[in-house]
């Protein structure tokens, strides 16, 4: 029996999300961060029903040589750090070559920063309430990223949202953010009705 989607679209994900977060919709302090691609479109509807304003931030993977939808780890732009994930030690992939894809993906975010932001810096988010979206949580990896990256520039707090999520994608991102809201779900592939891929522009 095929699965049923969860939601229509991304954008109705969003406005699930934004019903679950509905307790802070009178603070004015929030700020909406969406990982692109389809994690923007999520989080512009997420924003657009909190009445708060809305942001990209950029985080990449770091995948395994030959495996590269397989996360070794992640960074986020506006910080150095690089977050290891346990497969890294599991398969013993030297800390040379982590670093050498560190350094490749550090050269795209960079691009991409340009290309979303036309290269201007983050919001200052210090003080304030940040909702970081995406719009499918697997191993966890590029949104605690983006978590760590916000926690060093004195975030207020810091929620992570996502439509749909794995338990392990979960318990990563869980301890590094004060609240996180996502459905558990098997299938990334069959959350949305709409599987259309998100464009870069």
């Amino acid at each position: 029996m095929a699965q049923r989607s969860i939601f229509r679209d991304r954008r109705h994900a969003g406005e699930a999300l934004a019903d679950a977060l509905a307790d802070i919709g009178n603070l004015d302090d929030v700020l909406v961060l969406g990982l692109p691609r389809g994690g923007v479109i999520v989080a512009r509807a997420v924003a657009d029903a909190l009445c708060a304003p809305l942001d990209v931030i950029v985080a990449r993977r770091l995948g395994v040589p030959g495996l590269p939808e397989v996360a070794l780890g992640a960074i986020a732009e506006g910080t150095n750090d690089v977050t290891i994930d346990a497969v890294a030690w599991y398969l013993g992939v030297p800390a040379a070559i982590i670093n050498r894809i560190a350094q490749r993906e550090r050269r795209e975010i960079e691009r991409r920063v340009r290309r979303f932001r036309d290269g201007r810096p983050l919001p200052d988010v210090r003080g304030r309430v940040i909702v970081l979206v995406d719009d499918g949580l697997a191993s966890g990896a590029t949104l605690r990223a983006a978590v760590q990256s916000r926690r060093q520039q004195g975030v207020s707090r810091i929620i992570v949202a996502c439509p749909v999520g794995s338990d392990a994608g979960i318990l990563e991102v869980a301890p590094w953010s004060t609240r996180s809201w996502c459905s558990p779900a098997r299938s990334h592939s069959r959350w949305c009705q709409s599987g259309t891929r998100t464009s870069h522009r």
